[in-house]
């Protein structure tokens, strides 16, 4: 029988990976650049101590400041991407930890600039705003002076910057240990061929129409999982005790209000997503309760929602065949923008496709000011998930080149906030064509199917590990160590509580809260969850054809982090304030559902 592995790194075509040369040339030029770089943080020196002298001064300040940022980016994100190419690799994984121990040495040369900004005095400051050589920065320093309550001396905060070198230990043991050096074995999938089981192709496995194969491929991953739980559990509990640490040394009054005020967020927002999630579960119990109507099963698992409801309607995409779908989906976006998405994703080498032994799990975006809006995938052709993946990292990776090339290098960053907007509406769009070229009752339930489970999973699934983040955060701050117990208890009333009465819990699926490598970055998946609430309803306009609608969203995509995120989608025509997008999103849900209880006697029998 023949095992299908994954390929060495040095195996892969080199047109299936990414070109990062606009980035760097190779890893002798990223070494050159490092060394320049660092003699650059030598003049921040002569700053220190005049920035209260004149708005010249401040300004000569930022200005060396943020160009020092800006080659920093392009030197961090060459580095991270040469490692998640191969985790394994002892040489990208050294220029991430020299980047690094650079990248921290710069934080403590620069802590002084916001401790001295704010010792101006607030009169003095409001009329320097006015002064032109400011005016480049003028959005800066008020965003600045808002977090005064929350800025330290300037001994501290360089104290706070020298942390910068091990403040991710966290984080990365858990993404060594699970994507370097666990192990996972093969799995014979439901046509006989041995495949091997990683982070890569465990949904892939989950797919199978066997569900053996499905039954196999879960325990056998969450084995690893378990066998080394204490370890992760500890991780993720140290990931936890540092944003509370962060939380309180700044004056915040827990760790989530210290997330969400960077984003001026009220936490009404968070609060109101997880209400409303909550009061529409009944509709999530209804959708899960069809999937096991439709599979002919008398219990449900987990290992049973990937599994397509219209397994024969799942066809093969290549990588060509995905990324003429995704272009023509996003034709309401325009030429310009569809053109430069096709280049990018063909002869432009944006994107590293498939997977390869050691390679980072999942999918990102990373772009730079200066550089294409890179793409990582590990690309299945045989999933339609993945392309709908496609789409959404095009959407990630089209906001950055747009708004980089709108604004400023200052304000070109835009938020996570608004980011899972800009690439949930492409998955919208790519859905919107998909239903327009049903041709029977079985392709439209398919296609239904598929917007059920990603509001499911993007709405209702992360609001649930939003929950648990505050649940873990809050724990913590209450003195009650997150032991593996603890995190177990905790995530088991979630689970219970999202996936409804008659649905079977494998014990398990408990250690799901040590797999998530989003908990690593606190506070983040919530964002998940409004985002497709806002493209939902964006989409509708945009698709629809209201005036004004594509040149709005446009002008979002192009906005960068010029306004507030929740001012900059108000512009673009949804009000992530109140409730009202999240209610649409899972009234949808319901309606959704509803369709297919009426096709379900076409589709099933």
């Amino acid at each position: 029988m023949t095992v299908r592995t994954l390929p060495e790194r040095r195996e892969v075509a080199n047109a299936d990976t990414w070109d990062l040369s606009s980035l760097f040339t190779g890893d002798e030029a990223w070494e050159a650049a490092l060394g320049a770089w660092e003699a650059e943080l030598t003049p921040f020196g002569a700053f220190a101590g005049t920035l209260g002298k004149s708005p010249d001064h401040l300004a000569a300040c930022l200005a060396h400041d943020l160009a020092v940022d800006r080659v920093g980016d392009r030197l961090g994100a060459y580095a991270h991407l040469r490692a998640a190419e191969d985790q394994a690799a002892g040489a990208a994984q050294r220029m991430v930890g020299r980047f690094q121990h650079v990248a921290t040495r710069a934080g403590e040369l620069a802590s002084f600039i916001r401790p001295e900004i704010l010792a101006i005095p607030a009169e003095t400051m409001a009329a320097w705003l006015d002064h032109p050589a400011l005016a480049p920065y003028r959005l800066l320093l008020e965003r600045l002076i808002r977090t005064r309550p929350h800025v330290l001396s300037e001994g501290e905060e360089k104290l706070l910057a020298m942390q910068g070198t091990f403040a991710g230990t966290a984080a990365r043991v858990f993404r060594q240990l699970t994507d370097a050096d666990l192990r996972f074995g093969t799995v014979t999938d439901g046509r006989g061929a041995e495949v091997e089981l990683s982070n890569a192709t465990f949904v892939t496995l989950l797919h199978d129409p066997a569900r053996a194969v499905r039954r196999t491929t879960f325990h056998q991953f969450y084995a690893q999982y378990q066998a080394h739980a204490h370890t992760l559990a500890a991780a993720l509990a140290g990931s936890v005790d540092r944003d509370v640490y962060l939380a309180r040394v700044r004056h915040h009054p827990s760790a989530v209000s210290a997330a969400l005020f960077t984003d001026n967020v009220p936490l009404d927002v968070y609060d109101g997503l997880v209400a409303a999630v909550r009061s529409h579960l009944p509709a999530v119990h209804r959708a899960n309760d069809l999937r096991r109507r439709w599979l002919r099963l008398d219990d449900l698992h987990h290992y049973d929602c990937y599994v397509p409801l219209v397994p024969d309607l799942e066809r093969r995409h290549s990588w060509d065949e995905a990324v003429d779908l995704v272009v023509e989906s996003l034709h309401p976006l325009g030429e310009d923008y569809c053109g430069r998405l096709r280049h990018g994703l063909g002869a432009g080498r944006w994107c590293d496709r498939y997977p390869n032994a050691g390679k980072q799990a999942g999918a990102f975006s990373s772009g730079t000011y200066d550089s294409a809006p890179y793409i990582m995938m590990n690309y299945q052709p045989e999933a339609i998930e993945h392309v709908f993946t496609l789409a959404h990292e095009a959407g990630h990776s089209m906001h950055t080149r747009l708004s980089a090339e709108a604004q400023p290098y200052q304000y070109a960053g835009y938020t996570i906030f608004v980011a899972e907007v800009a690439s949930t509406f492409n998955e919208q769009l790519l859905a919107r064509l998909l239903l327009e070229r049903c041709r029977s009752p079985r392709e439209r339930a398919a296609i239904l199917i598929r917007e059920v489970d990603a509001i499911r999973a993007t709405i209702v699934r992360q609001t649930m590990f939003a929950e648990f983040e505050r649940l873990a955060h809050a724990s913590a701050e209450a003195g009650e160590p997150l032991t593996l117990e603890r995190l177990r208890q905790l995530y088991r009333g979630l689970l219970d509580a999202y996936f409804g009465p008659r649905f079977t819990v494998d014990e398990e699926l408990e250690l799901e809260c040590l797999r998530i490598p989003h908990f690593y970055s606190a506070f983040y998946v919530y964002k998940y969850a409004t985002g497709l609430a806002a493209a939902i309803t964006l989409a509708d306009r945009v698709a629809g054809g209201q005036p004004g609608a594509l040149d709005a969203y446009l002008g979002f995509l192009r906005g960068g982090s010029s306004k507030w995120s929740l001012d900059l989608l108000r512009d673009a025509g949804v009000d992530l304030g109140g409730p009202e997008p999240v209610a649409t999103a899972l009234r949808r849900l319901d309606q959704l559902i509803d369709e297919l209880e009426r096709l379900e006697p076409d589709v099933v029998g």
